[in-house]
């Protein structure tokens, strides 16, 4: 098995599944309809990529489990998702400000990964690359449009923005498999994704009255399985089902 690409590819996947899983808790408690819908769409897809991600990593470890199975039989220790997805979503200028931080490093993200070497990684990026510019056209938006409303909608957009910082220095850390997939030309260095992020949040923030937070001691292990205790209760309800059931199908 080639563990670094097992490993990349984990990560991926369960970035995009346990922010789906964060999503999807906003599904009938949207604070309008459109709104509702739309925030349950991005989940669905961000559950598309996962499956993508996922299924590759299976076919990459060849022990015969698929993407169900490293989904729903992984315990919290081997989820290697950053700690930023797994946040509580808070009100709706949290689960906004989450999203903006995340839609913004994934988009730069896939358009490195769309000139990847490894094809399989290649064709999942152009697909997805799609769907996330939206996803990131909707999150700026929001954040333009709450910190430059209301005095309350303001100062919860940058309280919001501010509590959450302390999750994205974890999107730009290099570790051994990162560093691995660069030198052989599949993924990009994290470290230079970093620049072009900061540069999209800073115009997207002085655009919404905003403040860009200031330096703070970035959290991290979400990578290395080292999560918070947010992780066990998301799973504990997503994974219910099929430990309760193992095996069973509808």
């Amino acid at each position: 098995m080639n563990q670094a690409l097992f490993t990349y590819l984990v990560r991926l996947g369960d970035n995009c599944l346990i922010l789906s899983q964060r999503l999807a808790e906003w599904c009938g408690h949207g604070p309008a309809l459109e709104e509702d819908i739309a925030l349950t769409n991005v989940a669905l897809d961000l559950l598309g990529h996962a499956r993508l991600w996922l299924s590759y990593a299976a076919e990459v470890e060849g022990s015969g489990r698929d993407e169900d199975q490293l989904a729903y039989l992984r315990d919290a220790g081997e989820f290697q998702n950053v700690l930023l997805v797994e946040q509580p979503n808070g009100d709706f200028g949290v689960t906004m400000a989450r999203q903006f931080y995340f839609d913004l490093w994934y988009s730069l993200l896939l358009r490195e990964l769309r000139t990847s070497r490894d094809e399989r990684i290649a064709a999942i990026a152009e697909k997805a690359a799609k769907e996330v510019d939206y996803h990131l056209q909707r999150s700026t938006d929001w954040v333009i449009r709450l910190g430059d409303g209301t005095p309350e909608s303001h100062e919860r957009m940058q309280r919001a923005l501010d509590d959450l910082w302390m999750y994205t220095g974890e999107l730009f850390q290099m570790d051994a498999p990162d560093t691995e997939l660069r030198d052989r030309g599949t993924g990009p260095n994290l470290e230079h994704l970093r620049e072009p992020w900061l540069q999209h949040v800073t115009k997207t923030l002085s655009e919404a009255t905003l403040s860009v937070p200031g330096e703070t001691w970035m959290q991290r292990g979400g990578k290395q399985g080292v999560h918070t205790e947010n992780l066990g209760y998301i799973l504990a309800e997503m994974q219910f089902l099929q430990r309760a059931y193992p095996g069973a199908q509808w």
